[in-house]
Order: C-alpha cells, then structure tokens, then sequence
C-alpha cells in the first residue's frame, strides 16, 4: 500500500485519496474518526456532530469563536463515515484486514473551477498526511510528533503532483506563460515584500496585490496576489511573449518554474 496521497478525479472535481493500513480493527477506527473526544486528539479542528445522515457537523479551529458548520452525508457503522466542510467533501471507509483494518480517505476540492481548486492540493496532502500519523498513534496509545517542517513535504506534493509546472496559452499576439502557486495562508504585505527590485519598467503597481512590468526584450510580467479566509493567499504569474519571439518559451518556463520554488521556500523561511 502506497502510504503517500494520490490526486485524483471524482466527477470533474479534484480529489486526495490517501490510504492507510491500521494496526486496530473497524470497530475501534470508527470511534477514532467519529467521537468527539478521539478526534480532538488529531484532527484539525474540535468537532461537535449529530452521527446520522443529514445531522449537522461543526469545526471550531483554535483561536476562533464562531464554528463552520457541514452535514453528516453517510453514516454507517463502522464502515463508512463522510461528511462535507465547506464545500468539501471528506469520505472515511473503513474496511477489515486481517487483525486490523484498511483506512481509505478521500477529500473532494468542491469550490471553485476545478483548476483552480487543484493548487492547494499540496498544502492539504501534507496537512493530512501529518493528521494520520497522529491518528495512527492516538490508536497505538502514543503521543504523536509535531512536524518540524512544512515546506519541504509541500514542496514534495507540489512536485508530485505536477503543480509546479507552467502552461503556454496561445493569443492573438502571441503566447503568454502563466503559473498558479499556493502561498498557504501568508499574508499578503508579507509576500508582496518578497518581490525581487529588478523588476524591468514597472507598468502598473497595485500593493500588495498587483504588478506590472515589461521585459528589455519586449513581453508584459504580471505577479497577481490573492488572499481569502477559505482558500489561503495564491499567487498568479504570467509573461507574454510576443509573436516571433518563441524560442524564449523553454527558457522562461524554466526560469519561472525555479524562481516561484525559491519565492515559496522564501515566503516560508523562519
């Protein structure tokens, strides 16, 4: 079993299917994923849920007064548990393996176009994969370690999952290269301040959210910030290339690819 989350399609949303096997059987999973008291032991947020079909489910993250409210979606002891979070959807089956059991966790990205919901797809397979680990020792009776770094196992799924990469969008006048990257939730005069100086004839200057530059060689830059309490801080970046001047696209893709993997590392450095 590949311990590692998988990025998937469920319908035409993207998915996180992780997979676990537990040293402990359905039984005693179900209570871990369902009872109040358990999942304060290694899920995100304190949980209040009425465990029935249509029954409402409410996550109070620390620090926070009002809770975000879900639905209960199915319950069916001990095999299967989902429920929705937003507009997510989080699925648990649980099914027996020998003396123990197999855990099969799906989380469905239900906001937004799918593309978009696909960058936050690392930040969210690390963050699980810390949160199973604390479920598998709250089951094996053992305290669980906090990680130490988030960068470099972000980093990993980015990569993985091929988030890292560019795309090339053909205009009228051109191509123009554009990169969508997760910040997670740094604020925006943070990473704003990151912005490199050398940045050609400034076009447009909006802080902490929008430039504007051009390039010697002719083409437009345009780094675009966005922040939301529901999806974090995200980054846009694109650079037109003008008709005739193609050649430069391997380079630039390159070029970009590396420099947004150093701006996050930066955005993150203690």
């Amino acid at each position: 079993m590949n311990p590692r989350a998988r990025l998937e399609t469920v319908g035409e949303r993207p998915a996180l299917r992780i997979e676990r096997r537990l040293a402990h059987r359905p039984e005693r999973v179900w209570r871990a994923v369902t009872e109040p008291s358990e999942l304060a032991k290694w899920f995100p947020a304190a949980v209040v849920v009425d465990l029935r079909p249509g029954g409402t489910i409410e996550f109070t993250f620390e620090g926070e007064e009002t809770p975000t409210a879900g639905e209960v979606l199915e319950a069916d002891e001990p095999r299967l548990f989902a429920f929705s979070w937003n507009d997510d959807v989080l699925r648990w089956e649980i099914t027996p393996d020998g003396d123990g059991s197999r855990l099969l966790f799906t989380h469905t990205f239900g906001r937004g176009e799918p593309a978009i919901a696909r960058i936050a797809a690392g930040r969210t397979a690390a963050g699980w994969d810390s949160c199973l680990v604390a479920l598998t020792a709250s089951l094996d009776g053992e305290d669980p370690e906090q990680p130490k770094d988030w960068v470099g196992p972000i980093e990993a799924y980015v990569e993985e999952f091929g988030l890292a990469d560019g795309e090339v969008l053909e205009t009228a006048g051109g191509k123009v290269i554009r990169f969508r990257r997760d910040l997670v939730w740094k604020p925006l005069d943070e990473v704003w301040a990151l912005l490199a100086t050398e940045k050609g004839t400034v076009i447009r200057e909006e802080p902490p959210r929008l430039l504007e530059y051009s390039l010697p060689r002719g083409g437009v830059v345009r780094w675009e910030f966005s922040h939301s309490d529901l999806e974090g801080t995200m980054v846009e970046v694109t650079q037109t290339v003008p008709a005739g001047q193609e050649d430069v696209v391997p380079e630039a893709l390159r070029s970009w690819r590396e420099k947004l993997k150093e701006f996050f590392a930066a955005a993150h450095r203690s």
